[in-house]
C-alpha cells in the first residue's frame, strides 16, 4: 500500500481506549498534573525574572555588575551537573512526588533574566524618571510602566518556561514514583513499556501529549517574532 501521511480512515477508538484505564496509565489525570505544573512553573518564573532583570536593568546597587556576571558564568555549566545536589535539596524540603519539585527549580533561569534585562534595557530611562518626578516609586513604575512595554517577551520567556516544563522527561523522573503524581512524559514511558505492541495507542497518547505546547505556539507565533525586535517594546 505505501506510505501514506494520513490515516485512510479516521477513528478514535485508540483514544477511547487509552483514556479509559485510569488505573495503569492514567493518560488523562497524567495531562492535569503536567497542566498545572507547567502553569504554576510559568507564572512563578514570569514574576521572578521580571522582578530580578528589572532590578539588573534599572535599579542601582553595590555589586551588581559583578553578580550579573557570576550569573551568566553559571550557563557554562550543563543542568546536569546540578541533579545529584538539587535532588538532596529536594529531599531535605519533603518534595520527592510533589509537584513543588517541579514548580520551584529553574524559576530564576539565567538565560530569561538575560533575555528581559536586554529587552528591558531598550527602554528609555526617561520614562523612569518622569514617573519618579510624579511620585511614582520603584515598584510603580516596574508595575505601570515597565511591565505593560515587556510584555512581548514575557509571552516569549512563558513559552520557554511552559515547553520546558511540560516537555522534561528527565527530573521528573526521577522525583516521581507514584504513578497518580507523574506528569505526561514519564507516563508516556510507562505507555511504551505496557503497549509496545501497540503502537496506534503510542501514537494517541503522543498526540495528546502535544496538543498544548502546539496550540501555544500557534496562538503565540506573532508574539515571539515581535520579541526578537528588543527595541519593540517602545513605539513612537
Amino acid at each position: 500500500m505505501g506510505f501514506k501521511l494520513l490515516p485512510i480512515e479516521w477513528v478514535t477508538t485508540n483514544y477511547v481506549e487509552l483514556l479509559s484505564d485510569n488505573t495503569s496509565t492514567p493518560l488523562l489525570r497524567w495531562f492535569l498534573n503536567s497542566l498545572v505544573i507547567s502553569v504554576s512553573h510559568t507564572l512563578l518564573v514570569l514574576t521572578v525574572v521580571s522582578l530580578s532583570a528589572f532590578a539588573y536593568s534599572r535599579l542601582e546597587f553595590k555589586g551588581k555588575k559583578m553578580l550579573f556576571s557570576f550569573l551568566m558564568g553559571t550557563m557554562m555549566f550543563p543542568a546536569v551537573v546540578n541533579l545529584i545536589p538539587l535532588y538532596k535539596i529536594i529531599d531535605t524540603l519533603d518534595w520527592v512526588n510533589s509537584p513543588l519539585a517541579m514548580i520551584v527549580p529553574g524559576a530564576a533561569s539565567v538565560f530569561n533574566i538575560f533575555l528581559v534585562r536586554q529587552f528591558m534595557s531598550n527602554i528609555p530611562i526617561e520614562f523612569d524618571e518622569a514617573a519618579r518626578i510624579d511620585g511614582a516609586n520603584d515598584f510603580q513604575i516596574f508595575s505601570k510602566i515597565i511591565l505593560p512595554l515587556i510584555k512581548p517577551v514575557l509571552l516569549v520567556v512563558s513559552l520557554f518556561a511552559f515547553t520546558g516544563s511540560w516537555n522534561d522527561f528527565l527530573w521528573p523522573s526521577i522525583v516521581f514514583s507514584d504513578i497518580e503524581k507523574m506528569p505526561i512524559t514519564p507516563g508516556l514511558q510507562l505507555l511504551q513499556g505496557m503497549y509496545q505492541s501497540q503502537p496506534t495507542l503510542l501514537m494517541a497518547g503522543a498526540f495528546v501529549a502535544i496538543v498544548p505546547t502546539f496550540v501555544l505556539y500557534l496562538f503565540a507565533q506573532k508574539y515571539f517574532l515581535e520579541s526578537m525586535s528588543l527595541s519593540s517594546g517602545v513605539k513612537g
